[in-house]
């Protein structure tokens, strides 16, 4: 006489592995809507992008109220000074703050030299519908005097 099939074990175990299914499919559903209803933030990269470009409206600005300090052609091999200056701008184009990020403590004629002519050129353009802005340039200070701005440098000479 032939023995009796025990009920296999997936069979017996089918309505308990349907709920798992059933439930991460509801998860995985609910995960994918909640993704769709918050778009990705792309501020950060919008305000950054208006910053990179304010930055070049000011590195413009600055050139045209200096023309005559602006040192023409590549910069020598060895500078005599470079600084690194954030500039915060308000709505009207004034200069709400001056934060050095590297200062060149071995020139504090130059550190002085700089502000003065941040000062002097303002007011700057007003940066819009941003409302105010903050923008970092690199200084490169030639011996003489003069100047280059990062964002517009005609780059430096090899040794």
């Amino acid at each position: 006489m032939p023995e009796p099939i025990a009920p296999s074990t997936s069979i017996a175990s089918a309505p308990r592995t349907r709920a798992w299914l059933w439930a991460g499919m509801a998860l995985s559903v609910a995960a994918l809507l909640s993704a769709c209803q918050t778009p990705p933030s792309s501020a950060p990269q919008a305000s950054a992008t208006v910053n990179k470009l304010y930055r070049q409206d000011a590195a413009q600005h600055i050139y045209a109220r200096n023309a005559d300090r602006i040192y023409k052609g590549k910069l020598p091999p060895l500078l005599y000074a470079i600084g690194v200056l954030q500039v915060q701008i308000d709505a009207q184009g004034r200069i709400k703050n001056l934060h050095w990020m590297r200062k060149p403590t071995h020139a504090p004629e130059v550190v002085a030299e700089i502000e003065r002519t941040v000062r002097a050129a303002s007011p700057f353009p007003a940066p819009g519908r941003t409302g105010a802005v903050s923008y970092t340039d690199t200084w490169l200070w030639d011996e003489s005097g003069r100047f280059q701005l990062d964002t517009l440098t005609e780059g430096q000479l090899s040794q």
